[in-house]
């Protein structure tokens, strides 16, 4: 993509991409969470599903569709690492980061450090609560059923601190960018 003259630098694809999958994302697990509590769904999809069901459903399998195209754009030109610095054997910047925010300083927000850490691991939460969600719903009627919903189940509430733990970093960012 091209910049207009004035208007910056061009964004990637993979940058426009990540823009618009990042807040979809963000939606689409805070209404999974936020509606839950309505939805009747044990071993298998109820007979007579409400509103909630099929919601739950629908906006599961598209979170589903979104956290895999959002898995693949953020792994592209050995971004992952930024993501999984541990898997890369990259710890560095996480321990100099960890050691910075009991200091009192702000970690940076890209980069292979612990903010990015956090960001991998909530991206992984959300693959496992999707994934499992999936083969909750396909699996339904069978014993593994059960299995699957408590996977399901115990990924929501990693996910839902992973979640919370995010929205304190970007806070702390924003906090950071208010002082200067």
């Amino acid at each position: 993509m091209r910049s207009r003259q004035g208007t910056g630098p061009a964004l990637s694809r993979r940058e426009v991409i990540n823009a618009h999958l990042h807040p979809l994302l963000a939606v689409l697990a805070l209404w999974l969470v936020a509606t839950s509590p309505w939805v009747s769904m044990f071993r298998r999809f109820p007979a007579e599903p409400g509103f909630f069901d099929y919601a739950h459903v629908v906006v599961g399998a598209l979170a589903l569709l979104c956290a895999l195209v959002y898995s693949a754009t953020v792994a592209q030109a050995g971004r992952w690492k930024w993501f999984f610095p541990w898997a890369a054997g990259e710890t560095g910047a996480m321990a100099r980061d960890l050691t910075g925010a009991l200091q009192g300083k702000v970690p940076p927000a890209d980069g292979p450090g612990l903010y990015g850490a956090i960001k991998g691991l909530l991206l992984l939460a959300m693959l496992v609560t999707a994934l499992t969600g999936a083969a909750w719903f396909v699996a339904q009627g069978a014993q593994v059923a059960l299995t699957f919903r408590e996977w399901h189940t115990a990924a929501v509430r990693v996910l839902i601190i992973l979640l919370l733990v995010h929205v304190a970093a970007v806070a702390t960012h924003l906090i950071e960018l208010l002082r200067d």
